[in-house]
Parts: C-alpha cells; structure tokens; sequence
C-alpha cells in the first residue's frame, strides 16, 4: 500500500511540470508558426492583389480597344446613306438592286476594316427583312430568330448604346459560346430604329484578351449584370449564373476595395474586381489562396521544423526537470511515510539547498503542530464541558411550573389517567433532554421527544392545533443533532395559530440522495417573507416555550457542525401557512461516534 503511494506522490511535480513545459513549448512554437504564415499569406494576399490589379488594368486596356473599333464601326455603319437605303428601300428592279448590294458590300468591307485585327462577324438587318452578313457560318442565327430573340429587344430598349450580351448556339451536341454587341441604329429625324447592327465574337476569341494572365490557381472570369459568366479561362463555367460572386464584385468596386476574401467555387480565394463600364460587364480575378499560397510557404519543411525543435526542447526539459526534482521527491517520500493522525514521524534533513530548509521547516511545523493540538484539544474538552452544562439549564422553568400546575388540576379533576400519562412524558422529556449528554441522538428518539412535548401542549391548551408526523421508516437509525427540531414546532405552536382557530402542523422526515430533510409545515397565519429565507423572528414572548434555543442559534449550529450547504431554509405566504425545511447530511450512528471520538482526542 506504502509503495503504491509513493510512486504517483513522489512523480506528481515533476509530470505536472514536464506536463506544463510540454505544452507550453508546443503552444508556443505552434502560434508561431500559425503567425508567420498568416503573416506571409496576408503578404501574398496584398502584394499579388497589388500585381494583379495592374493585370486587370491591361486586360481592360485590351478590351477599351475592342470597344473602340466596334464604336467605329458603329458610328460609320450609322452615317452610311447606302447602308440606310440598303436597310429601308423597297425592292426594285434587279440591276438597281444589284447595283445596291454592290455599293452595301463595299460600305460593309470598309467598315469591317475598322475590326481586321479580330475575329469577329458583322451582321446588319433592316426594317424591310433585308440584311447582310460577313459570314453566315459564324454566328448560325436566321433573321427571323433575330427578330424575336430577346437580345435585339435589349438593344432596341437601350439604342442610344451598344450592348454586350451573352448568347449561346448549339452545334450538334455542343454548345458554341458568343459575346453579341448590339447596336440600334435609328433615324436622326423621325427617331425610330431602321436597323440593328450586330458585331459577334466567339467566346474563344474573346478568352485571349486574358488568356495569357492566367495560370494554374489564377483564373479569371467576366460576370454580365445578371451574375452569368459569359466568359472564363475555365470553360465548365461558362454560362452558369453566379449571383453571390457578381455581389462580391459589385462590393469591391462600390467600396473601392483593393482585393477580398472568400469561398468561391468551394474554396477559398482572394477575389479582384474591375467594372468595364463600356461593356457592362464585370472583370473577376480568382486567386485559389491555398494554391497560390502553397507556392510561397512551403507548410511541410515548417511543420518539419517545428516538430524538430519541439522535440529538442523537451529533451531539454525533461533534463532539467529530472534534476530540479530529484532531491524534491525523495522529501516528498519521506513525507508521505507519515501515518495519519501521527505527527511524530520527523524527516532526515539532506539534499539541496531548498529541499533541506524544506525538511528543517517541516519538522518545525510538528513541533509547533503537536504544541498546537494539545492546546486544542484542552480547550474543547472544556467548551465542550461548558456546552453540555448549559444545555442542561436551558429549560424554561416556566414551562414546568405551568405544566405541573395542568397535571395538579387533573388529578383534582379526576383525570388520573391523563395526569399519569402527563407525568411520563414531561418525565421522559426531561431524561432525554437533560440525563443524554450525546451530541446527537436518532430519529426515532427525537420523534418521542417530540410526541411528548406535543402531548404535553395538548393536556395544557386543548387539541386544537393537531399534529401529524410522516417519518420513513428508513430514516429512523439516522442521528441528528438534539433538539433540532422542537424550537419549530414550539413557534409554530405559540405564533403560527394566532388569527385561526385551529391548524395541523406536519412532521415530516425523508432522505434526498445524501441528505437527511426534516421539515416542519403548518397551515396557520403565515407571514411576509421576500421569497425563501433562513431568518424567522424569534418569538416575542418566552414565558411558554420549553427552552430558549432561536431558530437562528439552530441554522447556525448545522453550518458549523456540517458546512455552508447545509441548514435551515423558511418559506411563507401571508394566510396560506409556513413551511421550513432543514437540511442536514445523512449520519448513522458508527459515524457519529467517529467524529465524537475524534473530537475527544
């Protein structure tokens, strides 16, 4: 049994030290690391939204330029008088329209010079369902597809500009993607369109304004008003709607934003923005942070060389830790040998520095220790002695004058039988409250003591306060401290029943888990309390009560006996009655004679 004591008492300091050095080592070497590369993404984040912000800067560059020359060919396409009679004449005769066609072919050649340095196609139709088209095979779409598509619609809705719209054809089995700008061309006199110009550039060809930007965690995409992705470096992307990121990116360009963070396509990115104002189109950069960030910090050699500093430093701290507590924990042993309740074992004073002025400052503290318990132990025995003789004087003699007065007019009544029964139980009353000098006594005991004083109050003022007593049988070996209960069912007695007539006071005794619950309920007058309590005024007057001991002087014996979380608590209502509840640890009588002898000791 020694030995298996010794090994965790004498080991105790130095694991919770190692356990502590351990800990805090890694901790610490773990938010450094965690710091320093928060530190370096932010870094990243800040100096590659700093770079890629000048790319999107080029890109819209590019793009201002594309926009230019569908401008010019817009505005050329627009002034053109063949163009317009192309688009409004009626037919007439073969050679005058052939004549027209030629002259339209030429006007169209000129303009679409203004778009030789891309592959687009140029498309015209006019109000007489007449149109022409550079290349039918580009952009497969009829005039009578145009006419009720949605796209010239917009444009017609919007004339006074050329709009960008996303539209898509299907090629067999696959889908072909176009960027449409549309332009309503109207008469500068009567106002009304004759005409819409449609210059159309394949998703493709689009892509290499930005292509050459983009890298492996480096993508770029362009969101339309509505969310939807007309084009993008990744293609299984193009034509879903992203609504959330067209919010990020209207968010960066209303706060003027350098760059922000968050999960898009299910990862997390630093998002850049541009809005190209011509286009209506919004120009998104995606930086995959993890990626891009993976390329700078390399986590594996700092998760190596955390591990590997790490494990030097508890290698370091387990060295010094084994020897600060060596000589420690052999003092410690030795304390340990000592027996309980034996202060005579003193330690051998050896070892360090410290741990010797520990052994010398020990055996000091038996010295002054077994001083100290002599001193004690005489001065309880004669508080004690104290107690018991005053507890012995605390009968009211008023209550045996009056008492003795009730049984000498029922023997002159006649009432033999009841002064006999009278006789007894002020006879035991008086032996279990003055002969017993135990400190506790059991329930079942207190419940007689009880049964008489309650007899004795009904010889002397009548039955009208009834008393019914609800004990479990289970409680009754349990030891209480003596006369605990009686002062409540005395003030109950003598205060609960002043404004009724009559009332039932209830014993009743139960266990509750650990605890031993004795409470005392009356259905009497009642008072004013604010909540629960454990204050109850004491009575006004003594001249009945059978002793002078307080309910207060009862609470506060329980919490010195047992503790703070035991005592008495006190619940009212005004003409309801009052209920009192005291709470008191379960103690058999094998227990109480232990701590009876260990306090005689």
């Amino acid at each position: 049994m020694k030995n298996r004591f010794r090994k965790p008492g004498g080991q105790r300091l130095f694991t919770k030290l190692f356990l502590i050095m351990t800990v805090s080592i890694i901790a610490v070497c773990l938010l450094t690391s965690l710091i320093t590369i928060r530190m370096s993404e932010r870094l990243f984040a800040e100096t590659f939204s700093i770079t890629n912000g000048k790319v999107l800067q080029q890109i819209q560059t590019s793009l201002s330029s594309f926009h230019d020359s569908i401008v010019n060919a817009s505005t050329f396409a627009t002034q053109s008088g063949t163009v317009k009679s192309y688009l409004t004449s009626e037919e007439s005769d073969s050679v005058s329209m052939s004549k027209l066609y030629y002259r339209m072919s030429e006007q169209v050649n000129q303009m679409s010079s203004n778009l030789g340095a891309f592959d687009v196609s140029v498309m015209i139709t006019g109000v007489n369902g007449r149109s022409y088209s550079t290349d039918r095979a580009y952009w497969p779409v009829t005039n009578s597809e145009l006419a009720k598509d949605p796209l010239t619609a917009r444009a017609v809705a919007n004339a006074n500009r050329i709009l960008y719209q996303y539209d898509q054809r299907m090629n067999g089995d696959e889908a072909e993607h176009f960027l449409i700008a549309s332009k309503a061309m109207v008469d500068r006199t009567s106002g009304l369109p004759y005409g819409m110009l449609y210059v159309s550039i394949r998703e493709q060809e689009f892509r290499r304004f930005f292509a050459n930007f983009t890298s492996v965690g480096n993508d770029v995409v362009v969101l339309d008003s509505t969310g939807k992705i007309v084009s993008s470096n990744r293609l299984e992307l193009i034509g879903s709607a992203e609504p959330e990121l067209l919010e990020d990116a209207e968010r960066i360009v209303s706060d003027q934003l350098d760059y922000q963070s968050g999960a898009v396509f299910g990862k997390e990115r630093i998002i850049l923005s541009n809005y190209l104002p011509s286009y209506d189109l919004y120009l998104v950069n995606l930086i995959d942070r993890q990626y891009t960030a993976g390329q700078i910090i390399n986590v594996q050699s700092v998760a190596l060389a955390c591990i590997l500093i790490i494990l030097f430093a508890l290698l370091v701290v387990f060295i010094m830790s084994r020897r600060l507590t060596s000589s420690l924990t052999r003092l410690v042993r030795q304390m340990s040998t000592i027996t309980k309740r034996d202060f005579g074992n003193y330690i051998t004073v050896k070892g360090g520095f410290e741990v010797q002025e520990l052994g010398k400052a020990f055996n000091y503290m038996l010295d002054e220790l077994n001083d100290y318990i002599r001193q004690l132990l005489d001065t309880q025995k004669e508080q004690r002695n104290a107690e018991l003789a005053a507890l012995q004087f605390q009968i009211n003699p008023h209550f045996l004058y009056n008492t003795l007065a009730s049984i000498k007019m029922l023997v002159q009544k006649g009432s033999k039988e009841t002064a006999a029964d009278t006789i007894n139980a002020l006879i035991s009353l008086l032996q279990n409250t003055i002969s017993n000098v135990s400190e506790t006594i059991p329930i079942e005991q207190e419940m007689e003591n009880m049964r008489n004083y309650v007899f004795i109050n009904h010889v002397r003022y009548g039955d009208r306060i009834k008393v019914n007593y609800f004990v479990s049988p289970d409680c009754l070996e349990y030891e209480v401290p003596k006369l605990i209960i009686q002062p409540f069912i005395e003030n109950a007695f003598f205060h609960a029943f002043n404004e009724k007539n009559e009332g039932t006071i209830y014993i009743l005794i139960s266990k509750n888990e650990n605890t031993l619950v004795c409470e005392v309920v009356d259905n009497g007058d009642g008072m004013e309390l604010n909540g629960e309590t454990n204050v109850l005024p004491n009575s006004k007057s003594h001249r009945q009560l059978f002793t002078g001991i307080g309910i207060q002087n009862v609470n506060h014996r329980i919490k010195l006996l047992y503790g703070e979380t035991y005592g008495v608590h006190i619940s009212s209502t005004k003409g309801e009655g009052t209920k009192v509840r005291i709470i008191m640890p379960l103690l058999s009588k094998l227990d109480g004679t232990e701590e009876l002898e260990g306090e005689t000791k």
